[in-house]
């Protein structure tokens, strides 16, 4: 099976810009990403593709090759090989960095690293979606030890590792050709944190942390969709070594309607009625999110035939519009006619 085009993985034409490329990719990978398509093979796959497409086309040299012979040069082996963007980075340039920390664990500094973000499902009604809630969720995470304030070391006995000298690194001259490469490597001793322990914590043996349950109230606001989420800044698991805290995603889950189908802000329902009224028309009452509503049904409705009550169906998010209320109108046919019934109707439409 032929190798797909990599312009056409990205989604660009063969004279991209650097920054059409870049903005490309990271439409196409927040599609992807493993982290936001837990468990999907076919995901993962297109996300692979999608990073060894840009991997080659982002860089001059790859890409004037791949332009010139194709695949050829470019065999499975050698996606292997091609270095991981940095998607914070490359993320964040564009605004979107908070989602992708939000399942890869935020960003990370040297000697210090954020906590992890955690998620929290929550689901809620559409009666709530309708009129927005609030929700008090109790979130299990790691805060910083009160003892150690998040060293791992009781107090005092704490020290600069004597590897590195407290730099958290290891840095290597090295010649290549004629010029002089540094190789910086993290400390093994110290795992980056440029300290060493020398008496852990008794509260927290050391770990820096402790694991305790947090009430949070969560304001759900009017018109959110299912799979959308809450960023609360601040309310993920401790940092390491006095590092900032993480973020809690809430993700909202809708629950479905007896009655009602939501498609964005539109609502979806049914509506029996009897031949005499498709045949001669007249006014049906119906039940809405928020009470009744007149449908007129015209003379001679077809069975199936979706009228729109504007304005009956959900809230745009935050917003006093609505969406509106489509109602398939299904005529109902009688089974257990009379004679006299039976004469009727043949006169009327047989005859």
């Amino acid at each position: 099976m032929a190798a797909a085009d990599y312009y056409e993985i990205l989604g660009v034409k063969r004279d991209a810009s650097a920054d059409d490329l870049k903005k490309a990719f990271r439409q196409k990978a927040r599609k992807y990403h493993p982290d936001l398509n837990k468990g999907s093979k076919e995901a993962e796959e297109k996300f692979k593709e999608v990073n060894e497409a840009y991997q080659v086309l982002s860089d001059p040299q790859k890409k004037a090759q791949y332009d010139q012979v194709g695949h050829a040069d470019f065999a499975p082996g050698d996606a292997a090989s091609y270095k991981q963007p940095s998607y914070d980075d490359l993320f964040r340039d564009f605004g979107l960095g908070d989602i992708f920390d939000a399942f890869s664990g935020g960003p990370r500094r040297a000697r210090q690293r954020a906590g992890a973000d955690l998620r929290y499902d929550i689901e809620i009604s559409l009666i709530d979606a309708f009129h927005g809630t609030k929700n008090t969720v109790a979130v299990p995470h790691y805060s910083e030890c009160g003892t150690c304030h998040g060293t791992g070391a009781e107090p005092g006995f704490v020290r600069d590792c004597p590897t590195c000298k407290g730099t958290g690194e290891l840095r290597q001259p090295q010649s290549v050709g004629n010029r002089q490469v540094m190789n910086v490597a993290q400390c093994p001793d110290c795992g980056g944190s440029g300290k060493r322990v020398e008496k852990p914590c008794r509260t927290c043996q050391g770990k820096g942390s402790l694991q305790k349950e947090r009430r949070i109230d969560v304001t759900i606001p009017r018109g959110v969709e299912d799979g959308q989420f809450l960023r609360i800044a601040g309310e993920g698991e401790a940092g390491v070594n006095r590092g900032p805290p993480g973020d809690l995603y809430v993700v909202v889950h809708v629950k479905k309607h007896d009655r009602f189908e939501r498609h964005g802000a539109d609502l979806h329902t049914s509506a029996i009625v009897g031949l005499a009224r498709a045949l001669l028309g007249g006014e049906i009452t119906l039940p809405t999110l928020t009470g009744t509503a007149l449908l007129k049904i015209p003379k001679g409705t077809q069975s199936h035939t979706i009228f729109r009550l504007r304005g009956q169906g959900m809230p745009f998010l935050n917003s006093d519009s609505r969406g509106d209320l489509l109602v398939k109108v299904i005529v109902q046919i009688p089974t257990n006619l009379t004679s006299k019934q039976e004469e009727l109707m043949k006169e009327a439409f047989l005859e």
